[in-house]
């Protein structure tokens, strides 16, 4: 109901001096001898009493104050557990009766004036409509989640409860019972409180990442309810493949058995392994026995050669930020000290070489020879000259003097990123000398780190990058850096994060060739669980290896059982890719295609789904967390059988409608009404004089 009120911010006698007003001016006008009849001249008179009145009374600032009452009648929310445990251990003749009682429950809520809303674990309220029919499919189980969006959604509403059907099993998320809720939950416990024989495998535990020839633990945690002392048989298979079995004795008490395996990484890619419990007589259910796991097993460790001119202090700070990603390992070559290793490295790093003096030769020979990307330091013992001759992307003239620069990071290079923070920590690093002269860059080489004299950035490089064909050379123009390793792990609680990581990513960029795909499709994660919805995005590039938008791409899905899917789609600027939707648990490998400028090209890939299984883990249902819920929100449980006295409950409570006023003050100036009804006024006056001969 909406009500409005006049309000004057000036006294109302004032009224009366706009009346007198209008009728002056009326009397003035209108009092003279005129050609119509006399009927006519009041009418006239009287419409332009009218007009200026309501004028001179508009500029007394007049306001309307309108004030809005809503009725909101009580909500009822109806939250489902839609969850796989529920029907799995639930019985199903009780749980597709509790569900038609609940629905007759909300048809009569209904006819007494309460709203009803159907939420379940997944389903917005929406688009889900009636509690029959509701498909108990949910691979996770978040109640907090749950609870916490009806909240949100009803938020200053008139929320009278939560009827909430669970078996209290919580999976995901933060337990409910923690979460304060400003409604009633009135919970309806359906599932089975009383253990079952059965034997599981509560998870596995592996490296994800491993390399290939090693041999990598995995280990099973095996969990049981009244199977103590009976043998159970661990079968572990490689792509449906047993390469391993064991049998073990459970123990008597429920303790978590772990039981390892040592399994050796073969070839190169994702792996999948599986890991079943051969079920046993009398086990209530074998939905659990099973787990996967999924390796992804990549080429041994990156080789990086660190050659020097001679010993110093700079090789251990820069080996031990090389080293400090597992990934990566390092061989030491000093001419005199230590022999040259016949290695398949992937990176070299020589420290002052070429050199002024000899005995650098042999691990210069070997990097042309072997093709190497190199990240180059440069000190005092450089050739210069040498260096130059070499087109490593700096080309530097300099008359033997050296300058004292600190490094400044360069907004410009996006290849790879340094740490958060990490501009600060640089300012703090201690001047390193650099040769003092004229530097000039090739046209494909990127500068990373800039020279800083005092406190005036400059435009030459001290970390520069260049990309020449499929390779890729670094230079770095100053010795001495391991000062900059020590002050930062004295100034951070001894983590050294920017530097390590400055060194580890040029190690890896120098070390991955460079990418001239002209398309690259990928899936935005590397693994997904098969409640996840996989999107697909996809860069397109012309010869240029310029981006290039609108290319129509043809993406096809194999699983392991050789079934494939194909989806066809475009790529745009906002890379909104394709959504193939949620697929079930398995190793996926992806082939895509694309014309670009009349040349078909080609990406491929593969990627991971896990299995999730947390539906099945548990057969026990929790509802000792439903009644801890319905405590905290002064409430108490229900059973199937009780949901009459459940609905009493919620009639007998008298939920009130709620009224909620809402006030609105506005100028009667700013009326769009009020303007042409004067004007319509204004008008009819016009048109009567002009009509009967005058203005």
């Amino acid at each position: 109901m909406t009500s409005f009120k006049l309000i004057t911010t000036s006294s109302p006698w004032l009224i009366l001096a706009c009346l007198a007003v209008g009728l002056a001016y009326a009397w003035l006008l209108y009092s003279k001898r005129t050609p119509w009849p006399t009927p006519i001249n009041y009418l006239l008179a009287a419409l332009r009493l009218v007009v200026v009145s309501a004028l001179c009374f508009l500029l007394l600032g007049p306001l309307v104050r309108y004030v809005a009452n809503t009725t909101v009648k009580p909500t009822i929310v109806f939250a489902v557990d839609n969850s796989q445990s529920v029907a799995l251990f639930s019985d199903s003749s009780q749980l597709q009766q509790a569900a038609t009682r609940l629905e007759a429950m909300r048809q009569k809520l209904a006819d007494e004036g309460y709203l009803t809303q159907v939420r379940t674990l997944n389903t917005p309220a929406q688009n889900q409509e009636t509690l029959s029919g509701i498909p108990y499919t949910s691979e996770t189980t978040n109640l907090s989640q749950l609870l916490s969006e009806v909240q949100q959604e009803h938020a200053g509403q008139n929320l009278a409860g939560v009827i909430l059907l669970s078996d209290g099993i919580a999976n995901q998320g933060i337990s409910p019972t923690y979460t304060s809720f400003s409604y009633p939950i009135y919970p309806v416990a359906v599932g089975d409180t009383i253990p079952k024989k059965d034997v599981l495998v509560a998870s596995l535990r592996y490296n994800k990442v491993n390399y290939s020839g090693n041999r990598f633990p995995l280990e099973v945690e095996l969990q049981h309810e009244g199977f103590g002392g009976t043998s159970a048989t661990i079968v572990l298979q490689e792509n449906g493949k047993t390469i391993e079995q064991r049998t073990v004795t459970l123990p008597a008490n429920q303790a978590l058995l772990q039981v390892p395996f040592r399994v050796l990484a073969g070839g190169v890619g994702k792996r999948h392994y599986q890991v079943q419990v051969l079920p046993l007589t009398g086990e209530f259910t074998t939905l659990n026995n099973t787990k996967h796991a999924y390796i992804d097993v990549v080429k041994g460790k990156i080789k990086v050669l660190v050659a020097a001119a001679a010993p110093h202090p700079d090789l251990k700070a820069i080996r031990a930020a090389i080293e400090s990603n597992e990934n990566y390992e390092t061989t030491l070559f000093i001419p005199s000290l230590t022999t040259l290793r016949q290695q398949d490295y992937d990176v070299a790093l020589l420290h002052q070489l070429p050199g002024r003096v000899s005995g650098g030769q042999e691990a210069l020979e070997y990097v042309r020879q072997k093709k190497l990307p190199v990240l180059y330091i440069l000190g005092p013992q450089s050739d210069l000259g040498a260096y130059n001759r070499l087109n490593a992307g700096i080309t530097i003239s300099t008359n033997g003097q050296t300058d004292e620069v600190t490094p400044v990071a360069s907004g410009n290079f996006s290849t790879f990123k340094l740490p958060e923070g990490a501009a600060d920590r640089l300012q703090q690093y201690p001047p390193v000398r650099v040769p003092f002269g004229e530097t000039r860059l090739a046209a494909n080489t990127e500068i990373i780190l800039y020279q800083q004299v005092g406190r005036v950035r400059t435009d030459k490089p001290l970390l520069a990058v260049q990309t020449a064909g499929d390779q890729r050379h670094a230079t770095l123009l100053a010795s001495g850096t391991w000062q900059w390793r020590i002050t930062e792990a004295a100034n951070n609680n001894g983590q050294p994060e920017v530097y390590d990581k400055l060194i580890t990513n040029l190690i890896q960029l120098l070390s991955a060739p460079r990418n001239k795909k002209r398309l690259n499709v990928y899936p935005t994660q590397e693994e997904y669980t098969s409640s996840d919805e996989i999107r697909f995005n996809a860069e397109a590039y012309n010869e240029a290896l310029e981006p290039i938008y609108g290319q129509n791409i043809t993406l096809r899905i194999t699983g392991e059982d050789g079934q494939a899917r194909s989806f066809t789609f475009a790529n745009g600027e906002d890379q909104t890719g394709v959504n193939i939707g949620s697929l079930a648990g398995g190793r996926y490998t992806y082939t895509a295609t694309a014309s670009i400028n009349g040349q078909q090209q080609q990406d491929k890939g593969e990627f991971v789904v896990q299995e999730l299984q947390l539906e099945a883990l548990n057969a026990v249902a929790d509802h000792t967390l439903l009644y801890q819920l319905a405590s905290n929100t002064n409430s108490r449980v229900y059973y199937p059988a009780q949901l009459g006295q459940l609905e009493q409950d919620i009639l007998n409570a008298d939920q009130k409608d709620i009224i909620y006023s809402s006030e609105e003050l506005n100028e009667l100036v700013d009326q769009k009404w009020l303007f042409f009804l004067l004007l319509g006024l204004v008008c009819v006056e016009w048109f009567v004089r002009k009509y009967n001969g005058s203005y």
